[in-house]
C-alpha cells in the first residue's frame, strides 16, 4: 500500500478492482482546500484510458508486476513484436497498449516488458534515447533574440522541437517520457 501523494508516472496500481498503469501524475497543492493528485491511467487489461483525481492521503494498492528485459524486433502493421532476452520467447502488443512509446521504437531497442499474471501488457522505454535527425529546416542566424526552436523529424518519424543549431544528419537525445529534446548525443 502507498498513498496517492506517492503516485508517479509508469507506476502500476490497483484501483476499482483493476490494474492500471499511471501514464501521467501531477501533485497539486492549491492555496485553498486540500491537496490532490491528478492522474491519467491506462487499464492494463482493456487498454481503456481514464483521468482521475485522487484526494491527498488516500491509500492505493501497488500492483504485482514483473518487469523483464526484452528487445523490440519489428512492427507487423498492427502489432509490435518483442523478444524476451532471457527466454527468447516472442510476444506482440497492440499499438493502443503502447501509446506514445511507438514514436520511439527502433529495431533492436532494449526495453522492459511489464508482465501481469505471466502476460505481457506494456513496455517501458529507456528514459533517454539517441535518434538521428532525418529532416529539419535550416536555422537562420538572427531568427530570434534568444534561443528559439524548430521542428525536426527523427528516424522513427516522430517530430521533436530542437534548438536552431541542430542540422540534418546529427544525432540527438530525446526524453522518451516527455518527447522533449535533451541535447546532442555523443
Amino acid at each position: 500500500m502507498t498513498t496517492t501523494t506517492d503516485i508517479r508516472t509508469n507506476m502500476s496500481i490497483v484501483w476499482n478492482g483493476h490494474t492500471w498503469l499511471v501514464l501521467m501524475a501531477q501533485f497539486v497543492n492549491p492555496g485553498k482546500g486540500s491537496a490532490f493528485t491528478r492522474a491519467k491511467l491506462r487499464n492494463l487489461r482493456t487498454g481503456q484510458v481514464v483521468e482521475n483525481t485522487f484526494r491527498s492521503g488516500e491509500a492505493v494498492e501497488l500492483a504485482e508486476v514483473e518487469n523483464k528485459r526484452c528487445q523490440y524486433l519489428y512492427n507487423d502493421g498492427t502489432n509490435y513484436v518483442f523478444m524476451g532476452n532471457d527466454d527468447y520467447e516472442q510476444f506482440s502488443l497492440d499499438k493502443d497498449f503502447l501509446g506514445d512509446a511507438t514514436k520511439y521504437l527502433i529495431d533492436g531497442t532494449e526495453v522492459y516488458a511489464m508482465y501481469i499474471d505471466g502476460n505481457p501488457v506494456s513496455i517501458q522505454l529507456p528514459p533517454k534515447m539517441a535518434f538521428k535527425v532525418i529532416s529539419t529546416p535550416p536555422g537562420v542566424r538572427g531568427d530570434t533574440a534568444s534561443g528559439g526552436s524548430k521542428e525536426a523529424t527523427i528516424e522513427t518519424g516522430a517530430v521533436v522541437k530542437v534548438p536552431l543549431f541542430i542540422e540534418e544528419g546529427e544525432t540527438i537525445r530525446v526524453n522518451t517520457e516527455t518527447g522533449a529534446y535533451d541535447g546532442k548525443a555523443n
